[in-house]
C-alpha cells in the first residue's frame, strides 16, 4: 500500500499523536549483547551505532545519554517519496524554538522533541493542521 504524497493532504491529515514514553538516543559499538526487541530504531554510522530506546531500557542497561525525548507520530501514512512534509513541520517547530529529530519509517514519520517541549510541539503541529484545513 503506497503512502500519501500530496503535501496539502499530508498536513491536513497528519494527526499528530504524542507517546507517553520517554525515549533516549544512545551510541554503542556492538549490537551482539543487546536484546534487539527492546530497540525502537538504530542507525549505523562509522563512529558507532545510534540506538533509540525507551529511557527505562537505557537506564536498566546502564547506557548513558544526553537527550530525553518525547515521540510524536504523524498518523497519516506518508510516502517515503513525499516532498516537503519534513520541511513543513520542522519549520513550524523551529519557529517555536523546538528542535526535532525525525525518523521516517515506512508508514509514518516520528518526530522526537525534547520532553520539556512536547506539549508545545503538539500544539504547534495541531495548529499547523488546523491552518491547512482552513486554507483548503
Amino acid at each position: 500500500m503506497a503512502g500519501e504524497t500530496n503535501l496539502s493532504t499530508l498536513i491536513a491529515n497528519m494527526e499528530p499523536e504524542l507517546s507517553p514514553i520517554a525515549f533516549v538516543f544512545v551510541t554503542v559499538d556492538d549490537l551482539s549483547t543487546l536484546n534487539l526487541s527492546k530497540v525502537h530504531g538504530f542507525y549505523r554510522e562509522k563512529e558507532g551505532i545510534t540506538l533509540i530506546l525507551e529511557k527505562t531500557v537505557a537506564d536498566n542497561l546502564g547506557l548513558s545519554y544526553d537527550f530525553v525525548a518525547s515521540c510524536i507520530t504523524l498518523r497519516i501514512h506518508s510516502s517515503l517519496e513525499a516532498v516537503g512534509l519534513t520541511a513543513a513541520f520542522s519549520n513550524t517547530l523551529a519557529k517555536q524554538g523546538i528542535s526535532c529529530n525525525v525518523v521516517a519509517a515506512y508508514y509514518h514519520d516520528h518526530i522526537f522533541v525534547d520532553t520539556i517541549n512536547a506539549t508545545k510541539a503538539m500544539d504547534a503541529l495541531v495548529e499547523m493542521t488546523n491552518q491547512n484545513n482552513t486554507a483548503l
